[in-house]
């Protein structure tokens, strides 16, 4: 729990203000995307009981470093952006009692590095951030960043890929199937899963209207 003398919010404006200096041209990782993170992490949070003090600038700071997708130190993304992290918060002498428990929650939360949580915060960060890849935010990113990487909506022999491996690379539809259902079984909070769960069948809804429009 927050120490009463301690407001963690009043720290956001430098937050944001920091962020916003770190961003790269990358539409799946903008200063919306860490918005989003952010609102639902403070959400998750109060649901959890997990300490905002730690959640809040974690949330706030997950990417501040950004690694391409195609880079092969993506599997560091997470902890480079978790030492720098630290580097900032020093600066602005944020409370040093809460750097080793969100310098982990920043490391855990990426998918590529897999590293197990260890606390309730790293929980609700990482539930935070995968749950942005779901619900009709996830799907609409998803649609997008496949258009930026010249990506087709779907292969129009097999759209749902009933005769053919699942390519994510050059079918968007795939995506759903290769990483974005299976998000809603990493959830680790409960918060998290009940909202995953939610997330997922409005995805389903559309793709089974875009089955039936297909023909497929």
């Amino acid at each position: 729990m927050i120490h009463s003398l301690f407001n963690p919010l009043a720290w956001q404006g430098q937050f944001q203000q920091f962020v916003e200096q770190q961003m790269e041209s990358d539409p799946a990782h903008d200063i919306a995307h860490i918005q989003r993170v952010v609102t639902t992490g403070l959400a998750l949070t109060t649901q959890e009981q997990a300490d905002l003090a730690i959640t809040l600038p974690a949330c706030w700071l997950h990417d501040c470093v950004n690694v391409d997708k195609k880079s092969p130190l993506r599997d560091q993304g997470s902890r480079l952006s978790a030492d720098r992290a630290i580097s900032f918060l020093q600066s602005i002498n944020y409370p040093s009692e809460y750097y080793d428990a969100i310098h982990h929650a920043i490391c855990a939360h990426s998918y590529s590095a897999n590293i197990a949580t260890e606390t309730i915060e790293a929980e609700v960060v990482q539930d935070a951030d995968r749950l942005d890849a779901l619900g009709a935010i996830g799907l609409s990113r998803c649609l997008m960043l496949g258009a930026t990487w010249g990506s087709q909506l779907y292969n129009p022999q097999d759209p749902f890929a009933q005769q053919r491996t699942l390519d994510d690379q050059n079918y968007c539809i795939d995506h759903f199937y290769v990483k974005l259902k299976g998000l809603v079984s990493t959830m680790k909070t409960d918060a998290g899963k009940n909202e995953a769960q939610k997330r997922w069948q409005f995805m389903q809804h559309y793709l089974d209207q875009l089955q039936a429009e297909t023909g497929a």
